[in-house]
């Protein structure tokens, strides 16, 4: 497996954490950009990545959003929300997906040369891929257990998170992904199981996805229902859904294969 060990890149005063993965072949796919979940990080995706890409024989990129993993962690967290030459600090607003996905990561893939890329998004990254393919030009998207919308069950798993992380062995076991542990938690719950964000909804703006796209789903998710998916699939015409009994909200952890083939089907299809 090809891997260049994590790197920084310095975004609008933001050292953002990078691993970029080389072609095993060469050839004209478009580049797999990787994009986490609302607690995960490069490190959090293990060896996932590389060996997707080395399989599909394409280029890849993996990075941490502002607060995860090595990257920049983000100033008092839990304080006020407030803006400094253009720097957000303090606790995240219920834009938060929509920053990353028009602002962050469109300044990162220019200031990294990639252009069309192919996003794959895991639960919040999955919403920031929707949401980017809405806008931008992307070769295509694949999103696994998106948000599209708060449902209930998201906000009581989410509280469960909290109690796990205050009261039992979650914080342990994100610390060795995480230079700063509690940001990367309550950057993600507060925002979450904040009043303003029970009304976050982004189907609206779905249909602005004209790229081919793959949503992947599991039965077994306590962070989201089909409802997620099959309401993308209502919004983009062309989207093609992947629905995996016994699957939980990792899709490429609990079925690997599964999604290893449909990733080779839809890149192929390209």
């Amino acid at each position: 497996m090809h891997m260049k060990p994590p790197t920084k890149i310095n975004l609008q005063g933001v050292a953002l954490e990078v691993m970029k993965i080389p072609a095993a072949v060469n050839n004209t796919w478009p580049t797999l950009v990787f994009l986490h979940e609302g607690l995960g990080s490069v490190a959090m995706w293990r060896d996932w990545p590389a060996q997707i890409c080395e399989r599909l024989g394409c280029a890849g990129l993996v990075y941490s959003r502002r607060g995860y993993g090595q990257s920049d962690a983000l100033p008092d967290v839990r304080g006020p929300s407030s803006a400094l030459n253009g720097k957000r600090m303090g606790r995240l607003l219920p834009d938060y997906m929509h920053h990353e996905a028009l602002v962050v990561l469109p300044s990162l893939l220019q200031a990294l040369g990639i252009s069309r890329p192919v996003l794959l998004g895991h639960s919040d990254g999955g919403t920031i891929a929707l949401l980017h393919a809405s806008r931008f030009e992307v070769a295509g998207c694949v999103v696994m257990a998106p948000h599209v919308m708060v449902e209930d069950i998201s906000v009581q798993a989410i509280t469960a998170a909290r109690s796990a992380y205050e009261n039992g062995p979650l914080r342990q076991r994100l610390a060795p992904y995480h230079a700063d542990v509690d940001c990367a938690f309550w950057q993600w719950n507060d925002v979450w199981l904040s009043e303003a964000f029970r009304t976050f909804d982004i189907r609206p703006e779905l249909t602005g996805i004209s790229a081919p796209l793959l949503a992947i789903q599991g039965d077994a998710d306590p962070y989201g229902t089909m409802a997620q998916i099959d309401d993308i699939a209502v919004a983009v015409p062309q989207a093609k859904l992947l629905k995996l009994p016994g699957c939980g909200h990792s899709p490429q952890r609990d079925q690997p294969e599964a999604v290893g083939q449909a990733l080779q089907a839809f890149m192929s299809s390209l």
